[in-house]
């Protein structure tokens, strides 16, 4: 039962980004983090528009430049950027976070690609670094416009005729709380997916349905979709 939870809504804000390159050149950070290709992507399309993609190089050429993983670094070496610091499997924050463990960072500032919503364990971490993080929103993660899919699940589970279902990320099950919170369904909503067997794709999405009272019967290791749906067959099969 298919139940769209997201939608990627640009938030591009072409002046904010030209000042904050402008204000980059003269107060430059000691490393730039990239977190995803769409976002990567979209912050140079916003640089090309504006005509400043060279400031934009300029500035990475003359800081560390981390890659979370293979979709960043694709587009990052489309535009020949030198990539210097590249997050191990499987590219989570943890992962990003220990490439960046050797170096001191405060009073630095440290720019971030932001990816959906603010990634508050890299900016905390970051933070106790005595890092100054600068966040660049290049898109936000919204429920979509159609929402009936949504809403057929939760009436689903009011029914009781869902065995499993599977979260793969922190934002699809705020998005679906809110949705229920939205219909007067919230209050049933966590009591229903317990009767059910609830698979997480990992650590940050399993602390987000737990703040909404769901209990996790697995959780993929590596918080990957392959060892999520293993995990999900042996649970199903046993």
């Amino acid at each position: 039962m298919p139940a769209p939870a997201l939608a990627e809504v640009p938030e591009i804000d072409p002046a904010g980004i030209a000042r904050l390159l402008g204000d980059l050149v003269s107060r430059p950070p000691r490393v730039a983090i990239f977190q995803t290709g769409v976002g990567t992507r979209a912050l140079f399309a916003a640089a090309d528009s504006l005509g400043i993609a060279p400031r934009l190089l300029e500035i990475l050429s003359k800081c560390i430049v981390a890659a979370r993983g293979p979709k960043p670094t694709g587009v990052l070496r489309s535009r020949e950027v030198r990539i210097d610091r590249s997050a191990a499997e499987p590219f989570t924050t943890v992962q990003v976070l220990e490439s960046l463990a050797d170096l001191s960072l405060r009073g630095e500032r440290v720019l971030v690609q932001r990816y959906g919503e603010t990634n508050v364990e890299l900016e905390r971490a970051l933070q106790a670094k005595g890092a100054e993080v600068i966040e660049i929103p290049t898109y936000r993660w919204a429920l979509p416009e159609d929402t009936r899919p949504l809403e057929a699940l939760i009436a689903a589970l009011d029914r009781g005729g869902v065995d499993a279902v599977v979260f793969t990320s922190a934002s699809q099950a705020h998005n679906l709380f809110a949705l229920a919170q939205r219909l007067g369904k919230d209050g049933s909503l966590a009591v229903n997916l317990n009767r059910t067997l609830v698979a997480s794709i990992g650590p940050v999405c399993s602390a987000a349905l737990r703040s909404h009272g769901v209990n996790i019967a697995l959780e993929a290791s590596p918080p990957k979709l392959g060892p999520l749906v293993a995990a999900l067959d042996r649970a199903l099969a046993s």
